[in-house]
């Protein structure tokens, strides 16, 4: 039977060759960059989200919201949003609390990423959009 037989060239190259190894480098070491530089602020938006819950749960005055947000702030080392920019409403009796930031996020020389985060503790509500007059 002569179906099992297979055929080798002389000369054959197989794998990948130089060029594509630093193409494909160069991707991931920008795909590195990128998550280097963006992965805090994303970190720093999620502890800003528990600080918010924790104020909501502290209840109170909205004084007193804003205090315990600034306590959980100054403890995690936040430095993107301030208790001042929250918005609380009282819809329904219950306080919601709404915020909105803009984070900038140098990337090289002059060029950077602009991030806009925003939450709310009513998951019904949308968050208020943030205040771009500077």
């Amino acid at each position: 039977m002569q179906g099992n037989k297979k055929h080798y060239f002389v000369g054959a190259e197989k794998g990948m060759s130089l060029t594509g190894l630093i193409a494909v480098l160069a991707v991931l070491c920008v795909m590195a960059l990128f998550a280097i530089k963006l992965i805090p602020a994303y970190l720093e938006y999620n502890t800003i989200k528990d600080a918010v819950a924790k104020a909501k749960e502290a209840g109170g005055t909205p004084r007193e919201m804003i205090a315990a947000y600034d306590r959980n702030a100054e403890i995690n080392n936040v430095e993107a949003l301030r208790g001042r920019d929250l918005v609380i409403s009282r819809d329904g009796g219950e306080p919601e609390i709404s915020f909105a930031y803009e984070k900038r996020v140098p990337l090289m020389g002059n060029v950077s990423f602009v991030i806009d985060f925003a939450g709310s503790t009513d998951p019904n509500a949308a968050a208020p959009a943030a205040d771009t007059a500077q």
